[in-house]
């Protein structure tokens, strides 16, 4: 199978580097997961996803939990829990309608360097799951129990250049319980009534 779109392609034709690209597509882009990629997912505590409804509406979010909370099934799959957080399920939403995913892993804080994964994805209780595949944690999110899971089918896996990737430490914990900070329900919206 081809990789790349076909508006990449006539992009890449106009600007001359379709040799470039070709290179890339040839070295870098995998039908499923290496090892060392599945390493690397093993170490993540956080992942940016993005998924589209059926018109092709985007929405972007995030995802984090202890190292290794997005499971590596086997080398084309991949499986991470799905909580309730604010009730609105738009990610788990989107996969009902389109199952077209993609998740983005970033090293910021020792080997700068990304792992694209462009897959579909399909939604699984729980219960369902942990039948299929027993061996999942049963307390990656201390305290929480996942209500679904979003199963991956991996369809294209590569590299993220560390070329523009900065290094962040990772902040305490405190979220400025002084009073200095509104609740997260709130963030946006007092600095907006604040004006």
């Amino acid at each position: 199978m081809p990789h790349g779109s076909a508006g990449e392609h006539e992009l890449q034709r106009r600007l001359g580097t379709e040799e470039q690209a070709s290179g890339f597509y040839d070295r870098q882009v995998h039908s499923g997961l290496t090892p060392s990629m599945r390493e690397f997912i093993g170490r993540q505590n956080m992942v940016f996803l993005s998924t589209a409804d059926a018109t092709g509406a985007c929405d972007s979010s995030f995802r984090a939990g202890p190292a290794g909370f997005v499971s590596v099934l086997d080398d084309r799959t991949l499986t991470y829990p799905e909580y309730r957080g604010n009730g609105v399920m738009a990610s788990a939403g989107n996969i009902t309608e389109n199952p077209h995913i993609g998740l983005m892993f970033i090293d910021f804080t020792h080997h700068h360097i990304g792992l694209h994964i462009n897959g579909t994805a399909r939604l699984n209780r729980d219960v369902d799951q942990r039948s299929a595949y027993p061996h999942l944690p049963l307390d990656s999110a201390p305290g929480r129990r996942a209500d679904l899971w979003v199963h991956i089918v991996v369809e294209e896996a590569y590299v993220h250049c560390s070329k523009h990737i900065p290094h962040l430490e990772p902040a305490p914990r405190n979220r400025g319980t002084s009073g200095d900070r509104p609740k997260d329900a709130d963030y946006f919206v007092t600095a907006l009534l604040g004006l």
